[in-house]
């Protein structure tokens, strides 16, 4: 009897469904940035979806996600519940900052969303549109302070795309690179840069508000959903996205990574991540496993060369 017990307790254990994996998402940034919200938003949505019991953010701010990364590489290894969010701009600050740790060292588990960089001026700058931005570069190129991200990263290279297709020496910007949203942000509003550039959410609350004016947004053709010209119509020949990805510690085993890949496409195809996506005005530029860490030696491929054009790097 108490083996058919013991048997029929066994049997009903396995029959249940697998314990949702515990996550600690790693934020390279401070808090109120792009990276910030990301790992926040996957946060809830995996808590909310149930793929996951407990899901904690930790932001480690610094040389455009660099150094978080240094610290993800040799402190995650071999530990699947361990990730970190991402890129573009890390791939940029990685040859900027000739950063030891690159994205060869973890593994690549998806791209998830892709942002177009927006331009902003305060309210009461008399820079009333693209016209009189590229007037005031061409006229004295350090005069104009942009606010933004970090060095080498999407706000940057955009910054520099831009004032080359205008006839200005990119390596002549005045570029002030800030470790997170928030604190670009506040420099923006309290005038202490020229203009702000990063991507349209992180400015989408001050712009709805009248507190910023938006004089444009780096698509290639017009979205809908932003009352603004893309560069492009302002007759400036641009276009660029930033893309944010999310990863995985190194040294797992192909079933561990096979696991996390699993979750994360259960997020991505989940209510809770699509309404998020909606609501930020992400677009979903979804891109997983083998086929995403392609992508990914493509894309630092050409950076490393768009950063060389604008002088970033040699």
């Amino acid at each position: 009897m108490k083996q058919f017990v013991l048997a029929s307790i066994i049997a009903g254990a396995l029959a249940l469904p697998a314990a949702a994996a515990d996550y600690k998402i790693m934020a390279p940034a401070a808090p109120g940035g792009g990276w910030d919200q990301t790992a926040r938003s996957m946060q809830t949505a995996l808590q909310d979806e149930k793929i996951s019991s407990s899901v904690q953010v930790n932001n480690v701010p610094g040389a455009g996600g660099t150094i978080g990364l240094a610290q993800f590489v040799n402190q995650a290894n071999g530990d699947p519940t361990q990730l970190i969010v991402g890129g573009y701009v890390m791939v940029g600050a990685i040859l900027t900052n000739a950063s030891p740790v690159t994205l060869d060292q973890i593994t690549p588990i998806a791209r998830l969303t892709g942002e177009y960089e927006a331009i902003v001026v305060p309210a009461a700058s008399d820079i009333k549109d693209m016209a009189g931005l590229v007037a005031k570069l061409k006229a004295d190129p350090g005069a104009v302070s942009w606010g933004g991200g970090s060095a080498g990263g999407t706000d940057h290279i955009a910054a520099g795309l831009l004032a080359k297709a205008v006839g200005v020496d990119p390596t002549k910007i005045n570029y002030i690179a800030f470790s997170g949203g928030g604190e670009a942000l506040a420099a923006i509003l309290g005038g202490q840069v020229t203009v702000g550039i990063s991507g349209y959410g992180e400015f989408e609350s001050q712009i709805k508000a009248g507190q910023l004016r938006i004089i444009g947004i780096s698509s290639e053709t017009k979205v809908e959903a932003i009352d603004a010209p893309t560069f492009k119509e302002s007759g400036v020949d641009v276009s660029i996205q930033n893309w944010r990805m999310v990863a995985a510690a190194p040294g797992l085993t192909a079933d561990q990574k096979a696991a996390v890949l699993a979750d994360v496409d259960k997020m991505v195809q989940s209510a809770s991540w699509k309404k998020i996506l909606a609501d930020k005005g992400w677009a979903n530029t979804y891109l997983a496993g083998d086929e995403f860490s392609a992508q990914l030696k493509k894309d630092t491929e050409a950076t490393a060369a768009i950063l060389k054009d604008i002088g970033l790097v040699k």
